[in-house]
């Protein structure tokens, strides 16, 4: 055995925008062993259930993550809605898958480019969140807000969607189709990129069941635990998980890729066979006694959402575990025995968020 060096990898780091820190035990430049330390943002959320009540808590859940925010809100308030036995409106369960794979779209749009911006492919950085940009226009027009919309209610969601704002959610999915495929061509086809990419932060199938790797990280290397793919609003339009079984940092981006494409469709499916109707129905009284939980597919894997009523306005407790917090295992077994300057790439592909994380 050679001589082994400790090198500290984060909390800042130019090539990733997220306060995790690793210490990375090298044997020359090869990774041998790779200790996550987490807790720099810590922000104690899920305490504020005793001091917001069940509806204000909403707002709160939706700032566990900013990127994630529809998702978390969501989560949040479907765990809310199934303890309290409240049957929300087939217009508003629509109008949420819309709008979640919206938030899907804009996600993965925003991860390409900082995987482009880990590379030093500054214009393809930028190109991707250019794109981007017209996804929060229609998270604007809609709803006022950018990133956190404030979109999910307990019972619905917060207003209706008119057909001059559908048919201009569609055109605009039309119109940045052609722009997504031919910007994630770049991704599979430049050897620039593959170089980065290709072979790197390889993890088995088996070992990704193991270790409970969620979201695009697990169907990467060919597992499918998709949430979408058991949801019946989701397999009533379509919807088939995306598979490849490379299991490395390529792979893990070309599931985003296609993702996309297949958020896209998703939307317009949505849209045009949008129910007549209610979208937000009444919602009185408290949680009552007992618990419930509630799981979605983020853009970053699956999210797990509790609560505990105990008869008044305030939860006893609301709880989410968020993928980010599952895939770090995963990350660290892809670290073993990869090159140091493969770090950050391998990293970056899990796309991590620290702020879900430490909630």
């Amino acid at each position: 055995m050679g001589k082994r060096t400790i090198v500290p990898f984060g909390p800042q780091h130019p090539a990733l925008p997220e306060p995790i820190h690793l210490d990375l035990e090298l044997e020359d430049e090869t990774v041998v062993r790779a200790v996550p330390s987490i807790g720099y943002v810590h922000r104690g959320l899920e305490k504020l259930v005793e001091q917001r009540d069940y509806q204000q808590m909403t707002y709160i859940m939706e700032r566990v993550c900013g990127i994630c925010s529809f998702g978390h809100g969501w989560g949040y308030v479907g765990a809310v809605e199934g303890l309290m036995k409240v049957e929300v409106p087939e217009r508003a369960e629509t109008l949420r898958l819309v709008f979640h794979e919206l938030s899907r779209v804009h996600s993965h749009l925003l991860w390409l480019g900082l995987l482009a911006d880990g590379m030093g492919f500054d214009s393809l950085f930028m190109q991707c969140w250019r794109i981007r940009e017209r996804v929060l226009d229609i998270f604007e027009s809609v709803t006022g807000g950018r990133v956190i919309v404030s979109f999910c209610r307990v019972g619905g969601v917060q207003c209706d969607v008119t057909p001059e704002q559908v048919a201009k959610i569609i055109s605009v999915c039309d119109e940045i189709e052609d722009e997504i495929r031919k910007t994630g061509l770049v991704f599979i086809n430049d050897t620039s990129v593959k170089n980065r990419l290709r072979g790197i932060g390889y993890i088995s199938k088996e070992d990704a069941m193991e270790l409970c790797a969620v979201g695009p990280t697990a169907r990467g290397s060919g597992v499918n635990n998709d949430v979408r793919d058991f949801t019946p609003s989701y397999k009533a339009l379509g919807f088939e998980p995306v598979l490849y079984d490379e299991g490395d940092c390529l792979a893990r981006c070309r599931v985003r890729i296609d993702e996309l494409m297949q958020s896209l469709d998703l939307i317009r499916n949505g849209l045009r066979n949008l129910p007549e109707g209610e979208w937000r129905v009444p919602v009185k009284g408290n949680p009552p006694e007992g618990e419930y939980a509630f799981r979605i597919e983020q853009p970053r894997g699956e999210a797990f959402y509790y609560v505990k009523g105990n008869g008044t306005k305030n939860l006893d407790r609301a709880r989410v575990r968020t993928p980010t917090n599952i895939n770090i295992p995963a990350m660290v077994r892809m670290l073993q025995g990869c090159s140091l300057q493969d770090v950050s790439m391998i990293v970056i592909t899990i796309d991590p968020c620290i702020s879900c994380t430490e909630r």
